[in-house]
């Protein structure tokens, strides 16, 4: 019964749930580290959630520094 509510839940309220366990996890991390510790952590999970994600997708990291860094005109 639970199982079949909480997946209905998450499928339809996925966005939702999803911000409230990030807003949840940054409460806990300002009450307990301060503001500035706490966005350090969350700096670095987005950075490793980026690195990973583009070690998924199999992106070539040539082409992807060559065009973060091109030269601007």
């Amino acid at each position: 019964m639970w199982e079949k509510f909480l997946l209905l839940i998450l499928q339809e309220h996925r966005g939702k749930v999803l911000g409230i366990l990030i807003g949840l996890v940054a409460a806990i991390l300002i009450v307990s580290y301060g503001l500035l510790k706490a966005l350090f952590i969350m700096i670095c999970i987005g950075l490793g959630y980026f690195i990973g994600k583009k070690i998924d997708e199999k992106q070539d990291w040539d082409e992807w520094l060559k065009e973060v860094f091109r030269q601007r005109e």
